[in-house]
């Protein structure tokens, strides 16, 4: 493959991996997680994200109200802990019910 191919063909699959990677983080904050434990989650499932790529995107879920965290300190060290909030719940339900059915069209497009 082409160098300047690869590089195209990187930058294509970042940005679609981007708007996945919402949807597995939400998918996964239906339960308490702080950073590193939601990291391993996903790694665990089979999608690698980076601490530079995930704490920026909860950051900018709680800003939206997406997200609700609270400081637990009660552990050997204080961890910042993540959960879907109420509304967080109603918009993972509305992304899924859309990215399934764009799913379907993409599927049918490329068939």
């Amino acid at each position: 493959m082409s160098n300047d191919k690869k590089q195209v063909l990187d930058r294509i699959l970042q940005e679609t991996r981007k708007g996945n990677l919402t949807i597995a983080v939400m998918a996964r904050l239906s339960e308490s997680h702080y950073g590193y434990s939601l990291q391993k989650d996903l790694s665990d499932a089979g999608l690698e994200i980076s601490q530079d790529s995930l704490y920026p995107l909860l950051r900018r879920l709680e800003d939206q109200g997406v997200l609700e965290s609270q400081w637990k300190v009660d552990e050997s060290r204080p961890r910042r802990y993540y959960q879907l909030s109420e509304l967080g719940r109603e918009i993972y339900g509305d992304l899924v019910g859309q990215w399934m059915e764009l799913t379907q069209i993409i599927r049918r497009i490329t068939q």
